[in-house]
């Protein structure tokens, strides 16, 4: 009990000279031992890591889900080292819904068969989406938080035992020069010579006493100062070691960055596929109901890469392109010279990139420019009849983007 009431007091006398030390810093009162210029770039460039890291993990946690509340929930799953329940995502929600309306309202009229066709789609959507929640989270958002809970923590207890060590080494460093002012002031009276016709000479004798004195604590002091300053140094080198490592974070940060980017262009390919897939669906389900109307978006979901492009021909997203030769028999002996267009239903169409016609039937196609196109009854509704000039062919919906 003795021994750690004096180490309780001793802990706390040092905590004191620490706190004097760094208050008189912040007032100027005091000298401050400076850190040199590349230790401090690295300190800088650790805190703009660390801040910068913090940010993206919670946006891309905002972005994987948007519900503050399940956030939270998720969390506290975590802090409780319990599994998170699965939930489901609103896109199989959604999809719940539509084949439950289906149900009940007819899923054998128009609109039920739509929405069952809907519902279908959006699972798996739901699906794709939980897959890239689930792959974004291991390969980027784990990492990223490892670093702030592990390395981070590591960093920043070995700057706040550098900061002692520092605040140790300028109390040594200002009690050695109160003890060699005061020595060099008690040398200075003792050199004077006494005189001993005064009633009191002990004066010398005590000057003398005091000087011996100050000069044993100026001693005391240089030994605590090599000290203080070897441990500094030892300090400062550990701590220079971590923040230097602070390179590798980034190259391990690159790496999980390039996979959350692979993960997240999966996700929005397998996305554009299921809903392309809907399109054509919806489409030839519309053109039974309403024949002789235009099908399709007047802008798709999401325009496929132009094969031009040679910088984006290995990201273009899959797309499983309508078959081409694949017309109806009745369709295919058509001869499209001899189709005239119909009085009315005839639009104008924008080109949204390049298509290079498959045979003769078809039309080929350059970006941007203007063309007439028209639909058929009984044409597969993927298809429109386009014009330009004296030329005349099948067009892709999914290339064109309708204006009037």
């Amino acid at each position: 009990m003795d021994f750690n009431m004096k180490k309780l007091a001793s802990d706390a006398g040092i905590f004191f000279t620490r706190a004097v030390q760094f208050t008189e810093e912040k007032f100027g009162q005091a000298e401050k031992t400076e850190l040199d210029a590349s230790f401090e770039n690295l300190l800088a460039r650790a805190d703009s890591t660390k801040n910068w890291t913090e940010k993206i993990l919670r946006q891309t946690e905002v972005l994987l889900q948007p519900n503050p509340s399940a956030r939270v929930e998720e969390f506290l799953y975590e802090k409780l080292d319990r599994k998170v329940p699965s939930r489901v995502t609103n896109g199989e929600l959604l999809a719940q819904y539509m084949a439950e309306a289906a149900s009940e309202l007819g899923p054998t009229t128009p609109y039920g068969k739509t929405l069952i066709k809907v519902s279908e789609a959006e699972k798996r959507l739901g699906a794709a989406e939980r897959d890239f929640i689930h792959t974004a989270s291991i390969n980027f958002l784990t990492p990223l938080r490892n670093f702030l809970e592990g390395d981070w923590k590591t960093i920043s207890k070995e700057r706040r035992l550098l900061q002692n060590r520092r605040l140790d080494l300028d109390v040594c460093k200002a009690r050695l020069k109160k003890a060699k002012a005061a020595e060099a002031k008690a040398a200075c009276e003792g050199d004077t010579v006494p005189d001993f016709q005064e009633t009191r000479p002990r004066n010398y004798i005590l000057s003398a006493s005091a000087s011996a004195l100050w000069n044993d604590e100026v001693d005391k002091s240089e030994q605590e100062l090599r000290v203080a300053q070897t441990e500094f140094d030892r300090q400062a080198e550990v701590t220079r070691l971590l923040l230097e490592g602070i390179s590798s974070t980034h190259v391990n940060h690159l790496r999980c960055l390039h996979e959350f980017v692979e993960s997240q262009t999966t996700y929005y390919a397998q996305c554009y596929r299921h809903m392309l897939d809907l399109q054509k669906q919806l489409g030839s389900s519309q053109g039974a109901i309403f024949p002789g109307t235009f099908v399709g978006t007047t802008e798709p979901a999401s325009p496929p890469l132009s094969s031009t492009s040679p910088t984006t021909t290995a990201a273009t997203m899959p797309m499983e392109p309508s078959v081409a030769g694949q017309a109806p028999p009745g369709e295919a002996a058509l001869c499209l010279e001899e189709v005239a267009p119909p009085a009315s239903g005839t639009r104008k169409a924008r080109v949204l990139y390049d298509y290079e016609a498959a045979d003769s039937s078809e039309l080929a196609l350059l970006a941007d420019e203007l063309i007439t196109v028209y639909s058929l009854p009984g044409m597969d509704p993927d298809w429109l009849i386009g014009e330009r000039g004296n030329k005349k062919g099948k067009v892709p919906v999914t290339y064109l983007e309708l204006l009037s």
